[in-house]
C-alpha cells in the first residue's frame, strides 16, 4: 500500500510539471512579436529564449555524439593484421596455406583456428577449387573437407565485385541433414569473420517465419540449406537461384540413401545452366549412381580421392567384441563407468532400440542424451550443445540424426548394433578420430550383429578380428530404478460421452 502511494505521487509531480511547462510555451508564444519564432528552454526554474539556428546547431552536436558512443559501443576497434603474424615454416611433403593466394581476411581466420598445414584432401583440391573447376571429392568425415568447398567458395565471392541481393544469393550449399547444414554455417561464419559475407542456415523444424525474413529482406552471400525448406521457399518466390555461380552438394551418397535426388534436381534445374556455374560434389563413397549424378550436374570434373582406409586405420582403433546380446549392456555401462573417455557416442539402427538403451543407462544413473529423428529441432540443438559442452558424456544416436554430429573431443564410439550398409560403418566412426586425432571404435558381434561383418571388412579392405571382452567387463550393472514417466500437463482430460 505504501508503494502504491508513493508511485501515485511521483504520477502526480510529473502532470504538475508537465502542466508549468505547458503554460511557459503559452506565455512565450503571445509575447513573441509577428514573423519571428523562438525555442524555450524549459529545464531550468526560469524559462530561457535562444535563436532556432543556435538550438540545431546544439540538437546536432548532441546527435553526433550519440551516434559516435553508440558506433564505439557496437563496433570495438579492432587491431590491425599482417600475414607476418602468421608464420608457417615450409616442412617436406606438406602444403601449407601459404601456398595458395587467399586473401589476407580468410588467411587471418585459418590463423585464428590453428590450420597450418593442409589435410590430403586440401591439398589436393584446393588448387582445382580455387581456379573454378568442377570437382567430384571423395573423402571421409574428419578429413577437413568442409574447408575445402568453403575457403575456395569464400576467395572466389571476395574477387567478385558484384555485390549482394536481398533473396538471391550468389553461392549455395546443399546438405542431408540439418545438425550438417548447422555445423556448416558455423563453420563458414568461423572463416568469413573478417570478411562482409553473410551465411545464412535454412532447414525445417526451425522458425518459417523467421528464416524467410532473413531470406527476403537482408542480404546473403552464401545459403546452406536442406533440400526440402529450400524448395519450399523457391516455390514461393521468397529466394531465387538464378544467380547462383558456386553449387555444392555435401553428402551425395547420403542424399541418395535418403531420397533427396528428385529434390536436388528440381533445385539444380532453377540455378543457372552448369557451364555458367561452379558445382562441387563431396561424398564419402562414390559409387555408380553418384557419379551418373556428377556426369549430369558437373562439365569434366577433375575426381580427387583420399584413401578411405586412412581414416579407419590410422586414426581409429577398431575393436570388434563376440558377445551376446545380453552381455552388449554390460561391456557398454562398464566401459563408462572406468572413466578413461572423453565424449561416447552410441549408435543403433532403430529408434526403439536407442530409446530402450536410454531408458536402460538413465534407470543406471548415467546422464545421456537421445538424439532421434523423433527429437523436435530445438531439443535436438539444446541435447547436441549440451554433449558438445561436456555436460553430458555419452550421447545415443540413430544414424539419420547422428549424420551431422562434427564434435571435438569424441574418444569412442560404440556401434551398439552393426549397421545394414557397410558405408554407414565408415560414416559412424568417423565421428571419432577427427583431424588426425585418436579415437576407437567398438563394435558388437552378437548372434545377429555377426552376419554384417564380412560385408563391412569387404568395404574397408581390412580383416576386423573378433576379440572376447575382458572379464571386467562383464560385470552385471547395479539393478535400475525405476523412472516415472513424464507428468502430464493442462489439466484433467474431459470425459467422453457415451
Amino acid at each position: 500500500m505504501r508503494r502504491k502511494k508513493q508511485k501515485t505521487r511521483q504520477w502526480l509531480q510529473r502532470s504538475i510539471n508537465n502542466r508549468r511547462r505547458l503554460s511557459r510555451l503559452a506565455a512565450i508564444k503571445q509575447t513573441d512579436p509577428p514573423g519571428q519564432v523562438s525555442v524555450a528552454v524549459v529545464q531550468g526554474p526560469a524559462p530561457s529564449i535562444v535563436s532556432p539556428a543556435t538550438c540545431l546547431e546544439k540538437k546536432e552536436v548532441l546527435d553526433q555524439s550519440r551516434h559516435d558512443r553508440k558506433r564505439h559501443r557496437s563496433r570495438p576497434a579492432r587491431k590491425k593484421w599482417s600475414l607476418e603474424q602468421f608464420q608457417v615454416e615450409p616442412s617436406a611433403g606438406k602444403v601449407r596455406f601459404h601456398d595458395f593466394d587467399l586473401p589476407p581476411s580468410i588467411m587471418r581466420a585459418i590463423a585464428e583456428l590453428g590450420f597450418t598445414y593442409c589435410t590430403p584432401i586440401q591439398a589436393k583440391a584446393l588448387p582445382d577449387a580455387l581456379a573454378g573447376h568442377d570437382l567430384v571429392g571423395r573423402a571421409s568425415t574428419g578429413t577437413g573437407k568442409s574447408a575445402v568447398f568453403l575457403i575456395a567458395l569464400f576467395a572466389r565471392l571476395l574477387r567478385d565485385s558484384r555485390p549482394a541481393k536481398p533473396g538471391v544469393p550468389r553461392a549455395l550449399i546443399i546438405a542431408p541433414t540439418r545438425e550438417l547444414v548447422m555445423q556448416i554455417a558455423k563453420d563458414g561464419r568461423k572463416l568469413a569473420r573478417y570478411t562482409p559475407l553473410r551465411i545464412l542456415p535454412v532447414y525445417g523444424g526451425a522458425d518459417y517465419q523467421g528464416q524467410m525474413d532473413q531470406l527476403q529482406k537482408g542480404k546473403v552471400d552464401v545459403v546452406v540449406a536442406t533440400p526440402g525448406r529450400l524448395l519450399d521457399y523457391v516455390s514461393k518466390r521468397v529466394v531465387r537461384l538464378n544467380h547462383i555461380r558456386t553449387m555444392i552438394i555435401d553428402e551425395a551418397d547420403r542424399m541418395l540413401d535418403m531420397g533427396f535426388i528428385p529434390d536436388v534436381r528440381r533445385i539444380i534445374h532453377n540455378t543457372p545452366p552448369k557451364n555458367k556455374r561452379q558445382t562441387m560434389l563431396f561424398s564419402a563413397t562414390i559409387t555408380v549412381e553418384v557419379k551418373r549424378l556428377a556426369e549430369q550436374w558437373c562439365v569434366d570434373p577433375i575426381s580427387l580421392e583420399t584413401e578411405l582406409e586412412q581414416v579407419t586405420v590410422d586414426t581409429v582403433d577398431q575393436i570388434v567384441y563376440m558377445t551376446t546380446s545380453a552381455e552388449k549392456y554390460n561391456v557398454l555401462y562398464n566401459t563408462i563407468m572406468t572413466k578413461e573417455h572423453e565424449r561416447i557416442i552410441v549408435f543403433t539402427n532403430m529408434k526403439s532400440e536407442a530409446k530402450r538403451l536410454y531408458d536402460r543407462l538413465r534407470a543406471n544413473d548415467v546422464p545421456c542424451a537421445l538424439l532421434t529423428g523423433d527429437v523436435p529441432q530445438q531439443k535436438r540443438m539444446a541435447r547436441l550443445e549440451s554433449f558438445r559442452q561436456g555436460r553430458v558424456e555419452v550421447l545415443i544416436a540413430t544414424d539419420v540424426a547422428g549424420r551431422g554430429i562434427h564434435i571435438d573431443g569424441i574418444s569412442h564410439v560404440f556401434n551398439y548394433t552393426l549397421p545394414y550398409e557397410p558405408e554407414d560403418y565408415v560414416h559412424r566412426i568417423g565421428r571419432t578420430g577427427r583431424a588426425g586425432n585418436a579415437g576407437i571404435s567398438i563394435s558388437f558381434a552378437d548372434e545377429e550383429g555377426a552376419f554384417y561383418l564380412p560385408e563391412i571388412e569387404e568395404f574397408i579392405g581390412r580383416s576386423l578380428p573378433c576379440v572376447q571382452p575382458d572379464e571386467s567387463l562383464l560385470i552385471e550393472p547395479p539393478p535400475g530404478r525405476k523412472i516415472k514417466p513424464p507428468v502430464r500437463r493442462g489439466g484433467r482430460r474431459k470425459k467422453r460421452r457415451r
